[in-house]
């Protein structure tokens, strides 16, 4: 977890496991890294209450459109609410990978 307390920031090589129970996407205005102007940018939000075993009130939040692709078949209908994900990003810049591996909840 993050030092900023609610906001989980993922670090190269270290699995995050998470629980989400809401999201939604925001639009943000950011530099471009390329030519340096501003730009609008789609912000997928999770909200997390439990973050590696422990409960927490935290966002998860991503611009990177790999990893949004992983998350997607668990949106409609809030079905990621079903399931932990351990998240683990590799490298940065560019050349950021993530791993996402779903994990169904036991009732």
């Amino acid at each position: 977890m993050s030092p900023l307390g609610n906001y989980v920031i993922l670090q190269s090589g270290v699995p995050e496991r998470m629980h989400f129970t809401d999201d939604h996407v925001e639009v943000r205005t950011v530099t471009d890294n390329v030519t340096l102007k501003p730009k609008q940018v789609n912000v997928q939000i999770f909200s997390v209450d439990r973050l590696n075993g422990a409960p927490v009130a935290a966002q998860f939040s991503t611009m990177s459109e790999s990893l949004y692709a992983k998350f997607a078949a668990y949106l409609p209908n809030q079905q990621y609410r079903n399931f932990d994900f351990i998240v683990t990003q590799n490298g940065s810049g560019y050349t950021t990978r993530y791993m996402v591996q779903a994990i169904p909840l036991t009732k």
